[in-house]
Order: structure tokens, then C-alpha cells, then sequence
């Protein structure tokens, strides 16, 4: 299995950074080039030039390693094969490359990577200067690399072959899941065998809230100042350095929500999983408030980490989709478990108005998926695992505390009103590690 390992580039010299610029924006005019010759393709109505065309096209005519060149053409056929293929399914809105480039990140294959004791040599074409960097000591045999800047500074992409154990294979168990992704919830995962568990995604949803707080603070700042000013490279520094942060800290409780869903699965022996794909809902609008909460949800990105994960335990599926695999889920959510009555829910507790049933809203909603996804009508779970160190309603993980006493909530005033370090240490101590939570069935 492939992962990226991410290499900062921090302290390198005014000298190679100018070559990483300059090789960036010939990437770009090769991106141009590819563009360019897809529209013409398209406006003509003829044939759509394939790698080997645009290999041709591009050949010589750019000062960069010629397989940096042939990747960058790799990736612009398959930005157009997603984009068809979205097109297929419907998605009409969504539109073939069209923007001109002035930067394309620098990519080379593990062929074009030379490794000479202590650095790293990256080709930059023939008749000019390689771009030397420092090589960690990880990395042990040429890797394809890509190098991307962050914002602040450039960074070296490596993937890396990650091994994975050699897991027996298990017999048969008809055991399956289904997850139903959301906000306040990150995943709700139901099983046939009335198991179920809830990852709260609020830790996400408060860090995404203070990002965009402190990007309004940093925008009303700037408009302060002189365009070009020293003041205004500097607060545009401290927002690039504040969107990286919290990327990071987002990216980290993802991943820990989906190991999360994916360890239950394991634990439960389920061998094939299901995801409903909520992406109709952002049509709805819902206010400027909910809309931007809607625009900022990622769930593309669990559907991406629970793809990866499942295939890496190797969760098994004995259907023609694979080990796991993606679904409509319109309708699961309003729809009574136990009469089929449709009511449109408010809070999180899902109550017919029909029957009397009580339950989770999000449990409602994995439930519902298993006759989409398998044809098969399972029970509404008896027993509920809220996943968390401390309850239901908090994050699947830790979020770490910068250093500095005036990160916690504005980007450039001190914290004010924080709650003192041994009062959180206290709540965490008295608090159970997990809770498991009983549901009310319909009435005699």
C-alpha cells in the first residue's frame, strides 16, 4: 500500500528555492500546454489526445527532466478522466481543466531520483543544475516525489510502499456494516447484528468554527493596511501559518474517527462495508451560518480514509463492489426503522410520530442503508458505543495545546478566560473511558 511522507524544506537556500519557482512555473506552461490542446479537442469535436499525443506535443520544448514533463502530463489525462466520469454520473456543473496555471508543483518518478550519501538529487533537464536536498534517514531506495508549497514554505511529497502484515484470511461470517457520515456525528456505523457506534465530529467542527473566526480577524486587519506593506506580508504569513496548523489538526482527528469506524468493524468481524454518500445535501441552502458549515464538511475525505483503511485490514466483501464501496442514502434519515413512517426529526433523538419508536437520528440513518446496500432488514441496535475517551459528545481523540498562551482562541490576542490545566486534568480523570447507551423500542 502506497502513503506519502512529507519532508519540509524549511531551511534550504535563496538558490534552490529559485530553482523550485522556476521549475514550478515551467510546470505550469507544460499544464497550459495539455489545456490547451484538450480545448481545441473538444471545440473541433475530434479526437481527444491521448498521453502519447501530448508526450509529443510537450517533447523539448521545456526546461525540465523530461519525466518530470511526462508526469505532468499523466496528471492532467487524469484530471480529465475524474471530470468525465463525474460528468457521467450527472454532475454537469463540474467543468474539464480551463484555468490558466502560473505555479504546478514539481513531480518526478522514482527513476528520475538519484540518492548520493547524505542528499537527495532531483534532475532539473538537461545542461542545467540538479536540485540537491537533504535526505532523511528513512529513505532507503528512489522513491517518486513531488514538491508542493504549503503556504509558507516548500515541502517534499515521497511516497513510501507502506508494508502491511499478513492478515489470515477468516471464514464467512454474513456480517456487514453501514456507515452514515455527518457533522455533528463524524460516522454512525450499524451492523446486522445490532451493534452500533457513534464517532462525535465535533472536535472537528469546533476547529473548522475558530479557523474561520480567525481568518475573519485576519481579514479585517489587512484591510487596515497598505497592500505590499510589511504589515500586510506579515498578517499574511500569520494566516498561511494558522491554515496549516489547523489543517493539521483536522487531519489528525480524521484520521482517528476513521480508525475508530474501522476497528469496530474489525472487532465485530464485519466483512463488508457500506457508506452513504450525503453529497445531495449541500444543494439545500440553509442559511449563510449552516451553508458555510456545509461547505466546509469533507466528507469525500472519510470516504477516501475508510476506502483505504478497510482495503488495508482487508475487510473482505463477497459482492461485485469491492470492500467498500459508496451509495446513494436519500430518504434514510426521515424514514421510522420499525413502521416505515417518514418525519423530518429535529435534535438528535429520532421519535415516530406513528409508532412511538425512539432512537439515534444518525443510528436511524446507518439502519436504514443496510436494505439499500444488502436488501436486508435489520433490527434497530439495542446497545449503542459512543466512541471517545469521555462520552458521547466529545472527539475520537486528543487535541493538542500549542505551546505559546495565545494560540487557544484569537490569532493575535492572549487567551483570555482558559480554564486553569488542573481543572481539565481533573474532569479527564473523573470521567468514564466509554459509555454505552441503551435505546427505548417502540411500545407494547
Amino acid at each position: 500500500m502506497e502513503c506519502v511522507r512529507i519532508l519540509s524544506l524549511k531551511g534550504i537556500g535563496n538558490r534552490q528555492s529559485a530553482m523550485i519557482r522556476a521549475g514550478q512555473r515551467e510546470a505550469a506552461r507544460v499544464w497550459t500546454l495539455c489545456r490547451d490542446r484538450h480545448l481545441a479537442a473538444r471545440q473541433e469535436h475530434g479526437p481527444w489526445p491521448n498521453r502519447e499525443a501530448l508526450q509529443k506535443a510537450t517533447k523539448g520544448r521545456f526546461a525540465l527532466h523530461s519525466q518530470s514533463v511526462q508526469m505532468v502530463t499523466h496528471a492532467f489525462l487524469a484530471n480529465v478522466d475524474t471530470a468525465q466520469q463525474l460528468r457521467n454520473q450527472g454532475r454537469s456543473e463540474i467543468r474539464y481543466p480551463y484555468k490558466d496555471k502560473t505555479f504546478y508543483p514539481l513531480i518526478w518518478p522514482a527513476q528520475a531520483m538519484h540518492l548520493r550519501d547524505k542528499r537527495i538529487v532531483l534532475p532539473m533537464g538537461r545542461g542545467r543544475p540538479s536540485l540537491v536536498l537533504p535526505r532523511p534517514e528513512w529513505l532507503d531506495q528512489p522513491r517518486a516525489c513531488k514538491v508542493v508549497w504549503n503556504g509558507l514554505h516548500h515541502e517534499l511529497h515521497i511516497s513510501v510502499a507502506k508494508e502491511s502484515e499478513e492478515v489470515p484470511r477468516l471464514e464467512t461470517t454474513n456480517r456487514h456494516a453501514t456507515v452514515d457520515l455527518g457533522q455533528i456525528h463524524q460516522a454512525a456505523v450499524a451492523t446486522n447484528e445490532g451493534d452500533a457506534l457513534i464517532v462525535s465530529g465535533r472536535g472537528l467542527r469546533s476547529l473548522k468554527r475558530q479557523h474561520s473566526k480567525q481568518l475573519g480577524e485576519m481579514a479585517s486587519k489587512r484591510t487596515r493596511c497598505t497592500k505590499g506593506s510589511r504589515r500586510w506580508r506579515k498578517l499574511g504569513r500569520t494566516r498561511a501559518k494558522l491554515t496549516l496548523r489547523a489543517e493539521r489538526r483536522i487531519r489528525d482527528l480524521r484520521h482517528k474517527g476513521t480508525r475508530q469506524v474501522i476497528n469496530f468493524c474489525k472487532a465485530h468481524g464485519v466483512e463488508s462495508l457500506f457508506v452513504g454518500n450525503p453529497d445531495g445535501v449541500r444543494s439545500k441552502p440553509c442559511g449563510r451560518h449552516h451553508n458555510q458549515r456545509m461547505s466546509q464538511w469533507e466528507y469525500g475525505r472519510d470516504i477516501d480514509y475508510l476506502q483505504q483503511k478497510s482495503e488495508q485490514d482487508r475487510i473482505v466483501h463477497c459482492g461485485p463492489h469491492g470492500p467498500c464501496f459508496t451509495g446513494d442514502e436519500r430518504g434514510t434519515s426521515s424514514r421510522c426503522p420499525v413502521c416505515g413512517h417518514h418525519h423530518k426529526p429535529k435534535g438528535r433523538n429520532w421519535r415516530c410520530q406513528a409508532c412511538g419508536f425512539e432512537g439515534h437520528r444518525d443510528i436511524v440513518g446507518a439502519v436504514n442503508m443496510h436494505p439499500i446496500a444488502y436488501g436486508q432488514v435489520v433490527p434497530f441496535p439495542k446497545r449503542i458505543t459512543h466512541c471517545g475517551p469521555h462520552g458521547p459528545y466529545l472527539r475520537p481523540g486528543h487535541l493538542r495545546r500549542s505551546s505559546r498562551p495565545d494560540t487557544g482562541h484569537s490569532c493575535l490576542t492572549p487567551t483570555r478566560n482558559q480554564a486553569p490545566q488542573d481543572v481539565s486534568l481533573r474532569v479527564l480523570r473523573n470521567t468514564p473511558t466509554d459509555r454505552v447507551h441503551g435505546v427505548r423500542g417502540p411500545p407494547a
